[in-house]
């Protein structure tokens, strides 16, 4: 089986050795990593790879390896798992639909609130109760036009929180396919200056002072020509920009090759007073957006990168975001992005006819002044138009 998994990691592009693979195995004769596959996990993760870039291949290989074996998922501590089992699938007709009022944010959560306190068994199918299936804004796999998903799938994009522990991938720098067009965009955001230690033969000068100096060889260099433009990229990750990974990575891949100078950090649907730069490690290793606001200065270009489809509270409310208690809310935070970036663009991968449909990509458009681009070839040459300046 270990020669198969090793094979397998091998096939997968997360490159292994045999060295480490006899490591591995020293490790498991010696009573490590056999307890569960979590452990075991753990274990070939710290013995076989040794990039923390190579971490989203080994863990797609891993879950692709181990494919129909139980993976379990730490449960809600204050809501019961079985309450939250989707036993009934119910579709809602559109009369239905329209009969169901949305509840105000403080409502919302006082009303989670008492229902904890009161609720004693599952439901399915209720309007009232944590449950699944029915119309209630406390549950999921059922219909409410603003609510709190708590557990379960999400399907409508209408909730205004999610109560689960949600895990997210660093996108991977390394796309090659497809980037080659964002490249030739991203080309026009380029200010040229030689700079640094001469090191790049200057033939022409060589030749002249050659020349002058009768014939014998008298070498000049110079620094390299070298792109001076500074970008600070801001990538929205997990939710709803699941569907645009492949493009945002195509996106990120581009980036890195074309600016020399780059910094990057994650946010999830809108910009908090943290950031942070490996989406394994989101809640132990954070960056305060403050610290990016006294660290970069003015000539730093800032694109931010996200589909801006989120519930208004998340970016009006403080405590609307839908992982922690914000508290403030993050139109405050895209206004001191802006003003302290004044060269700054939103891309988003998101086709723009939908964009006046949502309220939400109104709102961040407004904050960023306008500066909102498709993910287009067009769009992004716009959008480069646009820091350049």
């Amino acid at each position: 089986m270990l020669i198969r998994f090793f094979a397998h990691l091998r096939s997968a592009s997360v490159p292994v050795s045999v060295r480490e693979h006899l490591t591995l195995l020293e490790a498991l004769k010696a009573g490590l990593g056999g307890g569960s596959l979590t452990d075991f996990y753990h274990l070939a993760r710290l013995t076989l790879v040794k990039d923390e870039a190579l971490y989203d291949k080994f863990d797609r290989a891993f879950a692709t390896f181990t494919a129909g074996l139980p993976a379990p998922l730490d449960a809600l501590k204050m809501v019961p798992a079985d309450w939250l089992q989707d036993a009934l699938e119910r579709h809602f007709t559109p009369e239905e639909k329209a009969r169901l009022e949305a509840l105000g944010w403080d409502e919302l959560m006082q009303e989670l609130a008492r229902r904890l306190a009161e609720q004693t068994e599952r439901h399915d199918g209720g309007s009232k109760w944590i449950g699944t299936g029915g119309t209630s804004p406390f549950g999921h796999g059922g219909f409410n036009p603003r609510g709190i998903r708590i557990g379960g799938p999400g399907g409508q994009k209408s909730a205004v929180k999610v109560w689960e522990q949600r895990q997210y991938r660093d996108y991977d720098g390394e796309r090659e396919l497809g980037t080659r067009n964002l490249k030739v965009a991203l080309r026009r955001l380029r200010r040229f200056a030689r700079e640094g230690a001469a090191e790049e033969l200057a033939l022409d000068d060589t030749i002249t002072a050659t020349a002058a100096n009768a014939g014998m060889l008298d070498i000049r260099l110079r620094p390299e020509r070298r792109n001076r433009v500074k970008v600070l990229l801001l990538m929205d990750v997990g939710g709803t920009m699941d569907e645009h990974v492949h493009r945002a990575e195509e996106l990120f891949s581009a980036a890195r090759s074309e600016f020399r100078h780059l910094e990057f950090f994650y946010f999830h649907n809108c910009v908090y007073d943290h950031l942070w730069r490996h989406n394994a490690r989101r809640h132990s290793q954070r960056t305060p957006t403050l610290d990016l606001l006294h660290t970069y200065n003015r000539d730093w270009r800032l694109i931010l990168v996200g589909d801006a489809t989120m519930s208004p509270y998340e970016i009006l409310h403080p405590g609307g975001s839908v992982e922690y208690h914000n508290p403030e809310p993050g139109a405050v935070w895209l206004q001191r992005l802006t003003q302290a970036f004044p060269r700054h663009a939103w891309i988003n991968p998101e086709p723009a006819a939908v964009w006046d449909y949502r309220q939400s990509i109104t709102l961040i458009r407004d904050l960023v002044h306008g500066r909102m681009y498709p993910l287009t070839l067009s769009g992004m040459a716009d959008a480069m138009r646009t820091l350049s300046k």
